[in-house]
């Protein structure tokens, strides 16, 4: 059976994560893409002049090398960078560090908590009682991550020589909302061409609306086109302008970065930096909206390596 079928009757299979890292880790990297970006779109990548949002992720995925990336992918060295290039109070203060689950001294830690790995992104447990905790099966959950090499998946380079570790940090609380909102940033180089935000993440259908600096409804996806002829208004956040500055500081010399911000109690915190949203096989954005971004998208900031 070829290559491009073996992948796509593993994404029907409910543990795909773990057949994909053993099957596919040996595919040279650009004949993975290919085989992805197909099954996503239903059509090849143009390497010699990719137009797209998607298109683009996958040329900079293969051909972009800055050590900033990963700096900037490590959920723990990330906190250093913000807190020299912006600000410190943006910084979510950590509650420990360790190399492997039996090092964390639960005892040390408050009752409420947020633990993660810091070179993958499904990393994450959101403590919110230790006494409800299930050990075995976080050690389980840890331990498999800390072996697997994020790279690998997708091809996402960034990810590829960040030492894992697991890290706890302060869980934010919101008094307002319940949920804290995360807003994701999609910069180009300096600038901001807009901000989207997750709504209804626990409802088992999570909706994502796209605005500008103006906090203007943009129709870039279908939820955003529904609000819009539904005339939805969703509040704009205090300091939505600050937000917008800092991932404009943050995206400086970088073709494409969505930066990740959380806004608890009129506060700014960093969430993440990421290079590569969907790893660029985001289907869920209109055509019209992939040849916009992908328009934004400076490919002479590549620096090319190995």
């Amino acid at each position: 059976m070829e290559i491009k079928k073996i992948v796509k009757k593993m994404r029907k299979i409910k543990a795909f994560r773990s057949l994909e890292l053993t099957v596919t880790r040996p595919i040279p990297s650009k004949q993975l893409m290919n085989i992805q970006y197909a099954l996503s779109f239903k059509k090849n990548i143009d390497w010699e002049n990719p137009k797209t949002f998607n298109e683009k992720l996958q040329y900079i995925k293969l051909f972009h090398r800055d050590d900033l990336y990963t700096v900037a992918a490590d959920k723990i060295k990330v906190k250093n960078y913000i807190a020299e290039k912006i600000d410190e109070s943006l910084v979510i203060p950590n509650l420990g560090i360790w190399n492997s689950f039996d090092e964390i001294k639960f005892d040390q830690l408050p009752n409420q908590f947020v633990l993660k790995t810091n070179h993958d992104y499904a990393g994450v447990y959101v403590c919110l009682d230790k006494s409800k905790m299930n050990i075995p099966k976080l050690r389980k959950m840890f331990t498999k991550h800390l072996k697997t090499n994020y790279f690998y998946p997708n091809r996402e380079w960034a990810y590829k020589n960040i030492p894992p570790k697991i890290f706890a940090e302060k869980l934010l609380k919101d008094d307002v909302y319940e949920d804290i909102i995360d807003y994701k940033f999609f910069a180009f180089n300096g600038y901001v061409d807009s901000v989207m935000i997750c709504t209804e993440r626990f409802t088992g259908n999570p909706k994502f609306y796209f605005f500008n600096k103006e906090w203007e409804l943009l129709p870039y996806n279908k939820d955003s086109i529904d609000a819009i002829s539904e005339k939805k208004v969703i509040k704009e956040p205090y300091n939505m302008n600050k937000m917008f500055e800092i991932a404009a500081k943050l995206s400086e010399n970088i073709p494409f970065v969505r930066v990740d911000l959380y806004n608890v109690n009129g506060h700014i915190y960093f969430g993440e930096m990421t290079f590569y949203p969907n790893g660029g096989y985001d289907n869920k954005l209109l055509p019209v909206t992939d040849l916009h971004y992908g328009e934004l998208i400076d490919l002479k900031l590549v620096k090319k390596g190995k």
